[in-house]
């Protein structure tokens, strides 16, 4: 999927795009659905849909909401313009709500960007590589970063007995060949809906991206340039992250005294 001035990178397409932003947002303790959570002064929803809009790459958009959800709505509604915004209620797992959505969006499609609205701060470029990549031929296309830590796989070690740990460490894969996987994650449409099809029998919590569903049915998935903005707001600790990104966003002012 590289480029070069002899084979530039085609432009990015126009498509469709479903935010996924049903979640319950019990781990950030505000008694709210996550997408309706403050994040600088406006809602996670508000800042998820303000950078698929400015990505330029949207024909439409789909926002699997919780059901009977009015607040998330409304904001769909304003966010509704040149680009239309519609709302679908989600299901009671993140693939069902994406099953939802694209029933929703209806076949006219030819390509399908599928977004977490927990990664509220992706930058619009990240959605403009995905694109593009599609626009270019792939079927299956994700954003990731490199992984920084040592990562452990785990086993269990029997009971826990005069303080030992019921696991021990099983392997320590190659860090160099692990990559973390983020949103939005561009699909050919029809690919993409034939493999929820075919994966709608599966134990919803085993499914924790699409991009899972095309692995599973023998399809290749390409990579490209994630970004460190991307981050998943999940716990208490994302939220303070993100606002600190936000933060830093903002224009600094030179103050006079």
């Amino acid at each position: 999927m590289s480029s070069s001035p002899l084979h530039p990178a085609p432009p990015a397409q126009k498509l469709g795009v479903i935010v996924v932003a049903a979640g319950s947002g019990q781990r950030l303790g505000y008694g709210l659905p996550k997408a309706q959570v403050p994040l600088g002064g406006r809602t996670i929803l508000e800042h998820a849909l303000q950078g698929v809009i400015e990505s330029g790459v949207a024909e439409r958009i789909c926002v699997a909401v919780p059901a009977g959800d009015t607040a998330l709505r409304r904001i769909c509604a304003r966010f509704s313009g040149p680009v239309p915004v519609s709302a679908v209620d989600g299901g009671a797992s993140r693939s069902e709500s994406v099953r939802l959505a694209l029933a929703a969006l209806g076949g006219d499609s030819g390509s399908i960007l599928v977004h977490d609205a927990a990664r509220a701060l992706a930058p619009p470029e990240v959605f403009r590589r995905v694109a593009r990549a599609l626009s270019g031929g792939a079927r299956a296309v994700v954003p990731a970063v490199a992984v920084v830590d040592t990562i452990k796989t785990a086993a269990p070690s029997g009971p826990d007995q005069q303080g030992i740990a019921a696991e021990k460490v099983s392997g320590t894969p190659d860090r160099a060949l692990l990559r973390a996987v983020q949103t939005p994650q561009g699909f050919d449409a029809a690919t993409l809906a034939e493999a929820h099809r075919k994966a709608a029998g599966l134990e919803p919590e085993n499914i924790t991206d699409d991009a899972m569903l095309l692995e599973a049915s023998g399809e290749d998935v390409f990579l490209v340039q994630g970004s460190a903005l991307s981050l998943k707001i999940t716990t208490p600790l994302d939220l303070i992250v993100a606002e600190a990104l936000l933060a830093g966003r903002q224009p600094k002012r030179i103050m006079e005294g």
